[in-house]
């Protein structure tokens, strides 16, 4: 049976302790006295599951939105470098309001 990080997460400790009683690897050695956090770690990094969490955006045209971002913080370092206080603020202002769209798009 292939295992998730999010069916490893539902698992009970004694569930994931008869898991590892299976495998034999360095990185278990001890998996009996290991608390529910570290076992989890030990055995994602013995099945090659990834740890990091992914999240999906929708609605919304991300891609887009990042080159949108970068424009303007070319637009920021010219507005510094003149000394542009009003430009600067607006600048700021909109990257802000891009990077809350990504966030609140985000799954």
């Amino acid at each position: 049976m292939a295992h998730t990080l999010e069916s490893l997460r539902k698992k009970t400790v004694a569930q994931l302790r008869e898991i590892a009683d299976g495998i034999d690897h360095e990185a278990l050695k001890g998996h009996s006295v290991m608390h529910k956090d570290q076992l989890l770690v030990a055995l994602c990094e013995v099945l090659g599951i990834d740890m990091r969490e992914h999240h999906e955006v929708v609605g919304i045209n991300k891609a887009r939105i990042k080159a949108r971002i970068k424009e303007l913080k070319k637009q920021r370092d010219e507005a510094i470098a003149a000394r542009d206080h009003a430009q600067l603020k607006v600048v700021r202002r909109t990257i802000h309001q891009l990077k809350r769209r990504i966030h609140k798009a985000t799954v």
